[in-house]
């Protein structure tokens, strides 16, 4: 188990190079101003200033100076100046991620335990009404585009219901934390506030998560689902099966012990690739909800033609998903004893 894992740990630093080297080869396509943005908070005023800062900087270096410059900055963090946030990308990124990780959290969990339950109920009650009912579920949900869904439930719950309003907080409890006497700790509000006693707030910040943690959750849940059924389909055919139901044992004991374990591979790997996503930020639902996330923040970043604070969520949100990856090589060890010992 130790040397299987230690396998995955050394291919690590190999992998996050091949990332270093695409973002850098895309840092490359833009002109030398823009990517002068990296050492400079304003861009320079007449064509000898440019010069100067071209020089200053190797921008007109060969590929490898360049690259070696700019994976040091990356190394010690330093990953250019946003326009967009006015700030160095950096404390964008510690700015906006809390409230993205705060959405995957409140989004994650019912998506991987309803699309769980109901992907192991429709497939042990295939072609009955539970299973067509979740069929219909998940193709209805993997089809529904996530953005279309957010507007029509930010049309029924706030414009007509008034429930959920968009955004993180309410204004009186932004204008509570701001006052003093509020401790910002983690950057989720749901959170802080309880660790503040702030009940009022902590109520106040699940009202304005709920609406695109649903959103996330049901088109997400429909993939979850369709993934578990077809995976538990496959074991339920299993000759192990058959023989746990030849020797007597109930049939609770036998999707429980047996077929339910050995069918979550495949879903260990979705919800491990998927919560990396979710942590990516969910960019049409947090644009939808005004929602002040990873996400919001590229896209409007994007929108501002800041190219060096979208390669640096690219850069983030490339480095999650390596690392998910290997969460997820772990977690099949542990699933399956079979693999670590390959």
């Amino acid at each position: 188990m130790l040397r299987y894992i230690l396998r995955r740990i050394l291919i690590l630093p190999f992998t996050l190079f091949g990332l270093s080297i695409l973002i850098f080869g895309l840092l490359q396509l833009l002109d030398p101003i823009e990517r002068a943005s990296l050492y400079i908070t304003s861009p320079p005023r007449t064509a000898s200033a440019m010069q100067d800062i071209i020089a200053r900087y190797n921008l007109d270096a060969p590929f490898y100076v360049q690259y070696w410059d700019w994976i040091s900055k990356v190394v010690r963090l330093d990953l250019g100046w946003s326009k967009s946030a006015g700030t160095p990308v950096l404390e964008a990124v510690g700015r906006f991620f809390p409230a993205t990780f705060e959405l995957a959290l409140w989004s994650f969990v019912p998506i991987m335990t309803l699309g769980v339950t109901l992907g192991v109920k429709a497939a042990v009650r295939q072609n009955r009404l539970a299973d067509q009912l979740a069929r219909l579920f998940s193709i209805v949900g993997y089809a529904f585009p996530s953005f279309l869904f957010g507007l029509l439930l930010l049309l029924i719950f706030y414009a007509n219901l008034q429930w959920f309003p968009p955004g993180r907080l309410s204004d009186w409890a932004t204008a509570a934390i701001n006052s003093g006497g509020y401790n910002t700790i983690t950057g989720m509000n749901t959170i802080d506030s309880l660790i503040n006693g702030r009940l009022d707030i902590f109520l106040d910040a699940l009202r304005h998560l709920l609406l695109p943690a649903a959103t996330l959750s049901y088109v997400n849940i429909a993939l979850v689902l369709r993934v578990t059924r077809s995976s538990m389909l496959d074991v339920l055919r299993a000759e192990y099966v058959t023989v746990a139901r030849s020797k007597g044992l109930p049939e609770e004991h036998v999707i429980r012990r047996h077929a339910r374990p050995n069918a979550m591979i495949p879903v260990a790997t979705i919800g491990g690739l998927l919560f990396a996503g979710l942590l990516n930020g969910a960019v049409l639902s947090e644009t939808v909800f005004n929602y002040r996330g990873i996400g919001w923040w590229a896209a409007n970043a994007a929108g501002s033609l800041d190219a060096i604070s979208v390669l640096g969520v690219t850069l983030l949100g490339g480095t999650l998903l390596i690392v998910a990856n290997l969460g997820v090589d772990i977690l099949y060890a542990v699933l399956d004893p079979r693999i670590r010992l390959e």
